[in-house]
């Protein structure tokens, strides 16, 4: 597929070490370019790398964002150059509070909230947006449940390209307002996030110089989420994680934290140990964690009910690899519901000051609910990643939080109210 005409001329070192797309399914090969399914399977394609000698001080003499990461990455050695949001290199927390509410001994929460749109999306759409430069797009463009809107709308309004986002018109308003003042190009669509995706992937195929981050563009937005995987190593030192937990939308993020501790594992930048994946959904969406509860090899699709709206995906595009790291690394995928996914957004709050939105009480609530059930290991260092911020999903917990007393202004009526 065609972004353009021009795309055809692209400069040396465009890519950065990437060589080639690769189909996950069948193996076969093609250049690189804006493609994002194999012509011989229609597989899903990634990027396969041909990586240098990579030392640890190498990386640690990079910019505090994604791009110290940039050999590892599909984007040219001179990205600081090229405006951009300049994300990542988000803070690792220890989080001993909550893992004494919990009962876990080592506990550590990535916390993404702290991007520059507040959301992990910031990672993927850099990397997206610096393909699209390569393919002379004229139009930067997404579908998106809310967090990627606002990243791709606040991304090409840094780097000067026009941009049109897609959103299901039931949206959460701090997103629809977060994406709005950004672009003047926000279009609600009536359906859910499925039918936004299939709008977007039709207009892709119609419109010529428009790059869809997560559509045309797929193989190198994806890789963007490696840099997750790359931070959480480096910022514990340079090993990973025994066991990871990870929300579950289209399963992309997963399957590249995965990809991430594999390709630093055999670049000998960290001991190669075992590790478990595990995957949370929120009930009212949650085809991946239904397949591995009942033991399938496929994933069903699934009409979304739920608030945590950012994972709302019901045909998740990554879902059966998930599956398969989740099963081979020993993990699991699991879900709960939306009350216990509010709880969960009050218990991080309460317990570690950190306000996250529905995705991340998702995963918080995950986290509790195998720990209770008996499916995680409390003894072993855990890792929980929290992907956005809660001012953007305040509905959520508006009738769990209120004022703990109406007082006048007088200290008797602070002493009847039994605060102190």
């Amino acid at each position: 597929m065609s972004i353009t005409a021009e795309a055809k001329t692209i400069r040396d070192g465009a890519f950065g070490n990437a060589v080639e797309l690769v189909c996950r399914e069948c193996g076969t090969t093609r250049e690189l370019g804006p493609h994002y399914a194999c012509h011989e399977c229609f597989g899903p394609l990634e990027i396969k790398y041909d990586f240098p000698a990579i030392t640890r001080e190498q990386i640690e003499a990079g910019p505090a964002n994604i791009w110290r990461y940039k050999a590892l990455l599909p984007v040219p050695d001179d990205i600081e150059l090229s405006p951009n949001l300049e994300p990542g290199y988000t803070r690792l927390l220890k989080a001993n509070n909550l893992a004494a509410e919990l009962g876990l001994k080592n506990l550590w929460v990535k916390d993404d909230s702290t991007n520059p749109t507040n959301s992990f999306k910031d990672r993927v759409v850099a990397c997206a947006l610096s393909a699209a430069r390569e393919f002379h797009s004229k139009v930067f463009a997404c579908p998106s449940t809310g967090n990627l809107a606002n990243a791709v709308a606040a991304a090409g309004a840094r780097a000067g390209i026009r941009t049109v986002v897609f959103i299901p018109s039931n949206l959460e308003t701090p997103k629809v307002i977060n994406s709005a003042v950004y672009t003047e190009n926000l279009v609600a669509v009536d359906g859910n996030y499925d039918d936004v995706n299939k709008l977007a992937s039709e207009i892709a195929g119609e419109e010529d110089g428009w790059a869809f981050v997560n559509v045309n563009v797929r193989p190198f937005y994806a890789e963007g989420s490696k840099t997750l995987g790359y931070e959480i190593a480096e910022q514990l030192g340079w090993r990973l994680p025994d066991q990871i937990v990870i929300p579950v939308a289209s399963g992309s993020q997963l399957t590249k934290v995965h990809k991430a501790f594999q390709e630093l594992i055999k670049l000998g930048l960290v001991e190669d140990k075992p590790y478990k994946v595990f995957g949370a959904q929120a009930t009212g969406c949650s085809p991946v964690s239904e397949a591995f509860r009942e033991g399938w090899d496929v994933v069903r699709p699934q009409k979304p009910d739920t608030i945590a709206k950012s994972l709302a995906i019901g045909n998740p595009a990554d879902g059966i690899y998930v599956l398969d790291i989740c099963r081979e690394t020993g993990g699991a995928v699991a879900d709960i519901t939306d009350d216990e996914v509010r709880d969960a957004i009050v218990l991080l709050a309460r317990t570690e000051g950190i306000f996250t939105e529905t995705a991340g009480g998702t995963t918080i609530g995950v986290l509790k609910k195998l720990v209770e059930t008996g499916v995680l290991d409390t003894e072993l260092e855990t890792v929980v990643i929290n992907t956005g911020h809660g001012l953007k999903t305040l509905d959520a917990v508006a009738d769990l939080v209120r004022p703990a007393a109406t007082i006048a202004p007088t200290y008797d009526a602070f002493v009847a109210a039994g605060i102190a």
